[in-house]
């Protein structure tokens, strides 16, 4: 009997042992490479910052999706009124910030308010510059009136910079932040790593990780041993040049998506000889992507002939519109009467993305008979000289803000493009909520830019994402920065 007993019980521990051992693991050990100055988003425009706590530890009335959509969060629901500019936000109840205290309208109310007022720090005040005024109907129900409708509002209530916090713990969010979402903070150990652990008391789906942490890593060469060895599981924002080296690994997973870095050769439209249209179609004829992408991006972007991500839902493929070709080029400079050619500056900023993509693209442009004298320049000499002063004739950027193609009807922007159509296409999406409406405005939007070859446009900045083959739901593109991990889980 006693024998029976004793091979029953260890019958049972192993099945429990084997039961655990099979079980999918709750923890994850992220790579990023800027540590964040400071850990609230409504403070700081500092990409890190939501890198670590964008959906995880805060939430806004809206949240941005994987594929730049825009999802109920907070607000489970809302209602527009017919001219655009009443927005009434139905939000969950039984929520709750991570010190207990309870979310509400007027936690909402307070937030808003905060980022608009004229003392916000927020990094990103123009989000909320429509805004009128915001009522608290009742503590689930709060009424946003703008002073003029807003095509992008609900985008914008998705942003960082516009997560909903309380008045209680607002102050001290710098260096313990607390909000709704279902993870909390845990803990910092400065210039190493900041640790989350999952919110027990969570208003919405549960999510499958226990604790994750963000290890900084600045070093781009520290990276692949540390995936290696284990030590650090994934890397949702990998250094391009060092791929090769885990890309034939079956333990890791190498996704190589989009962000909404638009990298563009910026041309001077009003400086001549670059106010004549032919000349920029012929820049855009001389410009081989290709070759581009490979030198400057070791082959990882994605070609873009508009100012759009090939990620957003609302993209329009108008890379075929300027084939590279040098014959079409010099034909259309001729036209212009530069059929000798003509010398012109191109001022590169520091990343090596402009500093290579520069040099690749003074030699295409050379072969039509532009002859460039490339200046490098300092990021603060490129702020004053090129974006401010309007001082250049050509240079090379990548625009990160996402859904920013209104930046060309802007009429002090160093691009210097004036295009009326473009302006009115541009004021009607404003006023549009409609999203089939507002993909109709926005592809005859990106039209007009190729038309006019208002710029070069060159190629998408890629993310490329490297982690453990059995981690799923990790996001492929990057419509804003964030590392979402509400759906991240470990497989067997």
């Amino acid at each position: 009997m006693k024998l029976w007993k004793t091979i029953l019980a260890a019958a049972t521990l192993a099945l429990a042992t084997g039961a655990s051992a099979f079980a999918a693991r709750t923890d994850l050990v992220i790579g990023i490479t800027l540590e964040p100055p400071h850990l609230d988003p409504t403070a700081g425009a500092a990409a890190a910052i939501d890198e670590v706590l964008y959906a995880n530890v805060f939430e806004g009335l809206t949240r941005i999706g994987p594929n730049g959509e825009v999802l109920p969060d907070l607000a489970e629901s809302w209602a527009i009124s017919d001219d655009g500019k009443v927005y009434v936000f139905k939000l969950h109840t039984g929520v709750k910030f991570h010190d207990g205290t309870d979310f509400n309208a007027d936690d909402a109310k307070f937030s808003l308010d905060r980022a608009r007022a004229d003392n916000s720090v927020n990094a990103q005040k123009g989000l909320f510059a429509a805004i009128d005024k915001v009522e608290v109907i009742d503590p689930a129900t709060v009424k946003v009136t703008l002073k003029n409708p807003q095509g992008s509002f609900l985008y914008n209530m998705g942003w960082g910079d516009a997560v909903i916090v309380a008045p209680e713990s607002a102050d001290t969010n710098k260096e313990k932040p607390i909000g709704t979402g279902p993870f909390k903070f845990q803990s910092w150990a400065k210039g190493s790593s900041i640790t989350l652990v999952k919110s027990d008391n969570y208003w919405g789906a549960p999510v499958a990780l226990d604790k994750a942490e963000f290890r900084v890593v600045p070093d781009a060469a520290a990276a692949v041993p540390a995936l290696l060895s284990g030590d650090v599981q994934a890397f949702p924002f990998f250094d391009p040049d060092s791929v090769a080296q885990v890309q034939g690994d079956p333990r890791f997973k190498v996704v190589i998506g989009a962000t909404e870095g638009e990298t563009i050769l910026a041309i001077n439209n009003k400086k001549p000889p670059f106010d004549k249209l032919q000349v920029r179609q012929a820049i855009s004829f001389a410009l081989d992507r290709k070759a581009i992408i490979d030198g400057a991006s070791a082959g990882l972007g994605v070609p873009i002939g508009s100012h759009m991500s090939p990620a957003n839902k609302d993209y329009v493929d108008l890379t075929g519109l300027y084939p590279h070709n040098v014959d079409k080029a010099k034909e259309l400079l001729k036209e212009a009467g530069l059929e000798n050619g003509f010398k012109a500056t191109l001022k590169l900023p520091p990343p090596s993305y402009a500093r290579l993509g520069g040099e690749i693209i003074a030699s295409q442009l050379r072969d039509v008979g532009i002859d460039l004298e490339i200046i490098p320049v300092e990021w603060a000499q490129w702020l004053d000289q090129v974006f401010t002063k309007k001082d250049y004739d050509l240079t090379i950027v990548s625009h990160t803000e996402p859904n920013d193609i209104d930046i060309y009807s802007r009429k002090d922007y160093y691009f210097n493009y004036d295009n009326p159509a473009f302006d009115k296409i541009i004021a009607e999406l404003n006023l549009t909520s409609d999203e089939a409406k507002r993909k109709t405005l926005l592809g005859e939007a990106q039209k007009i830019l190729a038309d006019d070859a208002v710029v070069g446009f060159l190629y998408e900045l890629p993310k490329v994402g490297v982690w453990d083959a059995k981690l799923q739901g990790l996001w492929e593109n990057a419509p804003i920065q964030a590392n979402d991990l509400t759906k991240v889980k470990w497989t067997d």
